[in-house]
């Protein structure tokens, strides 16, 4: 699941280039549960929404600037990025339909992965 598009620290941009796919932030933290738990949740959405959808695994504790940078408070915590700007936030454990309806608006429906019959 681990898709590093974030450049190094310091460097001013939050996305290397602007990108047409959005970005889901999951800000993380080794110690939280609620976080661990919703480990094999992205784990899934990344490989369903794979043509569709970058992910990107942050830890908080290694990389707080990221965490100041977007005002991230508490783990774990889901903030979309859509042309390199935040366009939603899911704060604490949640759900897959939760995610997907946060994510709805902003998908590409032409580049959906087709259905399995």
């Amino acid at each position: 699941m681990r898709r590093e598009i974030l450049p190094a620290p310091g460097t001013g941009a939050l996305l290397p280039q602007t990108t047409p796919t959005p970005t889901l932030l999951f800000f993380t933290q080794e110690t939280s549960g609620p976080a661990r738990r919703m480990e094999s949740l992205l784990a899934h959405l990344a490989r369903k929404e794979r043509q569709r959808l970058r992910i990107s695994r942050i830890d908080v504790a290694t990389s707080p600037e990221w965490a100041d940078r977007l005002s991230v408070t508490q783990v774990p915590t889901l903030v979309l990025l859509k042309d390199r700007r935040p366009v939603e936030r899911l704060e604490g454990r949640v759900s897959a339909p939760q995610i997907e309806r946060m994510l709805a608006p902003y998908l590409d429906p032409q580049e959906a992965e087709p259905a399995v019959a």
